[in-house]
């Protein structure tokens, strides 16, 4: 299965088209570290994350497990750890993991800039919780919960997410 992200913020699979949200450097082919941008291309869904206190594991055929408050994501691009999950306290600049609001409480991590990992070509781009007014993200793809859920209830391995560039103009 193709899950495909447009860059007006639609996101569609079998389920039909739901709302999305991006990252608020746009839809970038070229994406750096830091810029806030979605990249685009095909990425392969490689696991789901999820915060067990805050609800039971996903329904999902996708490698699952479960993160704890020692749980982080490396973004610095100058680190042997770059865009790898890492254990805290780490030295190096980093996501956490395990957040205070929602949205990381479901997080599917995709295969971007992970085979091997290229420094300062972007790190920790999942798809997660939205934010409540729907804001942008860091350069994420953000779902509804439920809908986030209906994804992770119809995809395999082997599935991918497709994210488009924007239509260019006429």
């Amino acid at each position: 299965m193709e899950v495909v992200v447009s860059a007006e913020g639609w996101i569609d699979w079998g389920a039909g088209r739901r709302r999305c949200a991006l990252g608020k450097g746009g839809v970038r082919p070229d994406k750096r570290e830091g810029d806030g941008a979605t990249p685009t291309g095909r990425f392969p869904l490689r696991r789901v994350l999820y915060r067990p206190d805050r609800g039971p594991a996903p329904a999902t055929t996708l490698p699952r497990a479960a993160i704890a408050p020692g749980d982080g994501w490396c973004d610095d691009p100058a680190d042997p750890a770059y865009n790898r999950p890492v254990r805290l306290p780490h030295p190096a600049r980093h996501e956490r993991m395990w957040r205070d609001d929602s949205l990381y409480d479901l997080v599917i991590v995709i295969g971007h800039n992970d085979d091997p990992p290229v420094a300062g070509l972007g790190s920790a781009v999942f798809v997660h919780l939205a934010r409540p007014d729907w804001g942008p993200t860091e350069g994420c793809v953000a779902l509804a919960r439920a809908d986030l859920l209906e994804l992770l209830a119809a995809a395999a391995p082997g599935d991918a997410l497709v994210i488009r560039p924007p239509a260019a103009p006429e």
